[in-house]
């Protein structure tokens, strides 16, 4: 199994995808991946077609054709002969909600797990655990679970902020993860920072990216881990 999991498209203050593109390319040349599908379905404000648009225009940039599920004549089809599937961020429930009406969760899941390599960032993130129940989005629609790709055995919680705005009085990210771990003692919970990501390879895994990664998990102090550190416990 080969994932990339990024915690966010583009860092402040950048182009679309600019800070991994080389990872992202590194990632699907390993496999010599020429053509992705693509799935756009966290976006909500904008247009299929031109999420398309706009990650293709990253991906030429090494030499990779990207075709967004949407266009296919048949969804399951398009997964089963995909050479790699890359999912866009965005709303994780509007992006779980139609993957799960087109049946295409399993299947993706089926495909990954035999060695097809999985790109998600943001959203496409999200589902790559066990469920979306710790993802930041709003509900906007009703999925028929909050059960996932379960491509890992930890959860992720993309866009980790440590800020608490000056005069806001609403819960902090941590205590909202806290109350996930609080109801769910036997998980894993990784606050993955901007700018970083997760590089799965079979049975390894390790951080990349230059900040550090924060861990929950119930019953234990909450711990900031470095790219540097040992991340196989994870995956056990």
């Amino acid at each position: 199994m080969r994932l990339l999991l990024l915690s966010n498209s583009t860092n402040a203050g950048e182009q679309y995808l600019e800070y991994p593109k080389k990872y992202i390319a590194d990632f699907l040349q390993k496999s010599n991946v020429t053509e992705v599908v693509f799935i756009p379905f966290a976006a909500v404000t904008f247009s299929y077609d031109e999420y398309e648009s706009k990650v293709q225009e990253r991906f030429a940039e090494f030499n990779v054709t990207v075709k967004s599920i949407h266009k296919a004549a048949d969804p399951l089809q398009a997964i089963n002969n995909a050479q790699a599937i890359v999912t866009g961020g965005g709303n994780t429930f509007h992006l779980l909600k139609n993957l799960q009406d087109l049946n295409l969760v399993e299947a993706i899941r089926d495909k990954v797990l035999n060695g097809t390599p999985y790109v998600g960032w943001s959203a496409g993130s999200n589902i790559a655990a066990p469920t979306i129940c710790t993802t930041n989005d709003m509900p906007i629609v009703q999925p028929q679970s909050f059960n996932a790709l379960n491509l890992i055995p930890f959860q992720i919680n993309p866009h980790y902020l440590d800020a608490h705005p000056e005069h806001h009085a609403g819960e902090t990210r941590e205590q909202r993860l806290l109350e996930y771990i609080e109801a769910n003692k036997n998980m894993y919970v990784t606050g993955l920072r901007e700018g970083c990501m997760f590089l799965v390879e079979n049975k390894s895994i390790s951080l990349v990216g230059s900040r550090t990664l924060r861990l929950f998990k119930y019953g234990q102090e909450i711990k900031e881990l470095e790219a540097t550190d040992d991340f196989g416990f994870l995956l056990k």
